[in-house]
């Protein structure tokens, strides 16, 4: 197996100023945070690409478009499963006082919880009010697989992937606490920010070298990378793969480091009015994100 080979090496998906209708491309600034730029409304260009996100032979052209909304990478009816990893950083199984899972501790949540990189966060009236329910943030890689798997060794894992984008698994530590099973606490209708870019595998590297990190309000709460996982990549993609296939556009995300607000003393919960920053390194880039109390929406 070889890795898979795009033309692309950073895509968005958006909707574009010259034609109202949605697009993916390649920004023309290689460096460009694209979310920071557009959350401060700065201009993003990007050559148009013809196909679609899961073809590795969709073709990056010389049509340059304007985002005029930016979306997150692949769309909710694109993505075939989501599938996440709990306490998958040793730092933050420390924070918690829990003991470091033997096997990956696997959750899912359905399509419906994932919105584009600067929709606000909605909490929900059963999830109300926040300080109750400890709303909280958690930063996370996220993996797109790109090829049929199934039975995937350790060492060909990464041939599956193809890329990785950035991922904010807002959650409700109350219902989540309260039970075994997390799918409840993390998968509310739109509270999961998704993006903004996706990085293809080869442009990417190692990624077990990617920073990472979450602020809120201004304030930086998480910092790490994702050497510190407990499980990497391949070893998660190999074991997840064992009995199960996976389809091109399942994604995976892979756990948070160490900050939560929920373990500090005294407790930062997500309220009405807050204001998040998930930032992850490598080309991926930052979601910004508002916090927004459902039945409180035109008091912003």
């Amino acid at each position: 197996m070889t890795p898979i080979r795009t033309q692309w090496r950073r895509l968005i998906r958006f909707v574009a100023a010259e034609t109202s209708r949605i697009h993916i491309g390649e920004p023309v600034d290689a460096s460009l945070d694209v979310g920071l730029a557009f959350h401060e409304g700065k201009p993003i260009k990007a050559h148009e690409i013809l196909g679609d996100v899961l073809n590795p032979t969709a073709r990056v052209t010389s049509t340059v478009l304007t985002v005029k909304r930016l979306l997150a990478p692949i769309s909710r009816e694109e993505i075939k499963v989501v599938r996440c990893l709990g306490l998958n950083y040793s730092d933050h199984a420390a924070e918690t006082k829990m003991a470091f899972p033997k096997f990956p501790v696997l959750f899912y949540k359905p399509v419906t919880s994932l919105i584009n990189p600067a929709d606000p966060v909605i909490i929900p009236r059963v999830a109300q009010p926040p300080d109750v329910h400890q709303a909280d943030y958690e930063v996370e890689l996220t993996i797109v697989i790109g090829r049929t798997a199934k039975n995937v060794s350790e060492a060909d894992a990464l041939d599956y992937v193809l890329g990785y984008t950035g991922a904010n698994d807002v959650s409700f530590r109350k219902y989540q606490l309260a039970v075994s099973q997390w799918g409840f606490s993390k998968s509310f209708d739109d509270t999961n920010p998704l993006g903004p870019c996706l990085v293809s595998a080869v442009a990417l590297g190692d990624p077990q070298a990617v920073p990472l990190s979450c602020t809120v309000n201004g304030v930086k709460h998480q910092d790490g990378t994702t050497a510190g996982q407990i499980f990497g990549v391949a070893q998660t993609v190999s074991f997840l793969s064992q009995g199960t296939t996976f389809e091109p556009g399942t994604i995976i995300l892979t756990g948070t480091p160490k900050g939560v607000g929920f373990v500090k003393k005294p407790p930062l919960n997500l309220k009405h009015g807050d204001n998040m920053c998930t930032w992850v390194g490598k080309g991926i880039g930052s979601l910004y994100n508002s916090i927004i109390e459902e039945g409180r929406e035109a008091k912003l």
